[in-house]
């Protein structure tokens, strides 16, 4: 008997796409799992992700969901699909659920990660990874500025011209930034994100760790829903999605 839906985890290094979704000019993640799920099912195969990630912005676990035309094993919907799909790009797991779940409108929170490499030599390792900051910052200061957008608010300072969400009202769960040794890592949980709202955060926080503004200007910054006011959109190859949580009714992989 054929699952009626399946729900993949996906990680992707996201230096060569462009984004998650299907677009004119490839290649997107999305379009990629397409093809190299069509390959399996032999029938095309749509895929609907938790989060569209923007060019260049990594994934340590998207997840997405498909309703798949013909009767694989899990074990073949990961193996053979990988096998058709690029390096920088693979399914991780693959689990039947109810056709109640929608990978983007079922998910409960999503957790992302911004990190930076804090030295004045550019790195060589890392580079495709993590964002540069060459001038010392001050994570502890960072760490209290970010502290004022824990909760319910408007986060149109903070969200992209371009960004079509019909308002700005997200729910920050948690925010910390910590360090360790020449790595600084921005860590955001909520339930849903504006436009480049995580990479704006973290443009407007080096600000902060810069010392060219004090920690309470993320707080005055929230208040004026005014992005002209905030910091620069920071590099996107800094930007993974780490996770995204579910209820527990559904029985995904942690």
């Amino acid at each position: 008997m054929t699952a009626s839906r399946i729900a993949v985890g996906v990680e992707y290094d996201g230096t060569r796409f462009l984004g998650w979704q299907t677009q004119a000019q490839t290649p997107t993640v999305q379009s990629e799992l397409e093809r190299a799920l069509a390959v399996v099912a032999d029938a095309p195969v749509t895929v609907i992700g938790a989060g569209r990630t923007d060019s260049g912005v990594h994934a340590a676990c998207q997840v997405a969901h498909f309703d798949p035309p013909s009767e694989r094993s899990m074990r073949s919907w990961v193996l053979g699909t990988n096998t058709h799909l690029p390096e920088d790009l693979r399914i991780i797991w693959a689990q039947p659920v109810s056709s109640e779940f929608n990978a983007r409108f079922s998910a409960s929170s999503r957790r992302y990660a911004y990190r930076i490499v804090n030295r004045p030599v550019r790195p060589a390792l890392d580079r495709l990874t993590h964002a540069w900051e060459a001038r010392p910052l001050d994570v502890d200061a960072m760490h209290r500025a970010a502290q004022a957008l824990v909760g319910e608010h408007d986060f149109s300072a903070f969200r992209a011209a371009a960004c079509q969400a019909r308002h700005g009202i997200r729910r920050i769960h948690h925010v910390a930034v910590s360090s360790m040794a020449d790595r600084v890592s921005i860590d955001v949980e909520g339930n849903a994100f504006l436009h480049h709202m995580v990479r704006n955060i973290a443009g407007s926080l080096m600000v902060v760790g810069r010392g060219e503004q004090p920690s309470g200007w993320i707080a005055e910054l929230l208040a004026s829903q005014d992005r002209t006011l905030a910091g620069p959109t920071a590099p996107a190859c800094g930007l993974t999605l780490e996770q995204v949580t579910y209820p527990a009714a559904f029985g995904l992989p942690s």
